[in-house]
């Protein structure tokens, strides 16, 4: 009888991200173990365990290719727009997106909550994504005149802090979608006000 041939590392790892995904989808990640992934791959848990050391690593993996996946949430706005149009657009979008996810991937939505809270790589890098995005709406406008800021990359990281009222898996699942656009446009205003303070 002929062996079959060795898969790749890479292969393996891919059939165990998209079963675990598959399975975390259907019951939902709480209810679904590294057993459970094992027996419907038809392989044993250490081999898993070989590719992702626990549980939370293989949620991790999942939720920051799901997070990765979502360019269109970064892509360029038209550079023509006002820096506080572009501001509020990109949260805009970002709102949006979270609250597809919500809807339409509960589960993926809860695993990518699950990196942030943790502070997992995912949910870091998709943190710093936000900041990059919101330096170089920020820097735009220092640039433009408009802006006065000495120093774009604290602000954007303060920004962020003062928008996780809006984007924030946790706080926007307490309200409806009209109330946080309306919230979102109040705190657009009050940023795109304060970077203009030359007192910032």
């Amino acid at each position: 009888m002929a062996r079959r041939p060795r898969r790749k590392a890479e292969e393996t790892r891919e059939d165990i991200l998209s079963m675990a995904e598959m399975l975390f989808r259907e019951r939902g990640y709480v209810a679904v173990s590294i057993a459970d992934i094992s027996g419907a791959l038809h392989m044993s848990p250490a081999n898993v365990f070989k590719h992702f050391r626990s549980k939370v690593a293989l949620i991790d993996a999942i939720a920051g290719r799901h997070l990765d996946n979502a360019t269109e949430r970064f892509v360029a706005f038209d550079e023509d727009l006002p820096p506080k149009e572009q501001l509020l657009r990109f949260v805009l979008r970002l709102l949006e997106s979270h609250l597809q996810d919500i809807q339409k991937n509960p589960y993926i939505f809860e695993m990518v909550l699950s990196t942030i809270e943790a502070k997992l790589e995912a949910g870091n890098r998709y943190r710093a994504r936000i900041e990059e995005k919101l330096g170089e709406i920020i820097r735009t406008g220092v640039a433009e005149g408009g802006y006065h800021c000495p120093n774009p990359e604290r602000a954007a990281h303060t920004v962020a802090d003062v928008l996780a009222c809006v984007l924030h898996p946790i706080l926007i699942a307490r309200d409806d979608k009209d109330t946080l656009v309306h919230r979102a446009e109040e705190i657009v205003c009050m940023v795109d006000a304060a970077l203009r303070n030359k007192a910032c």
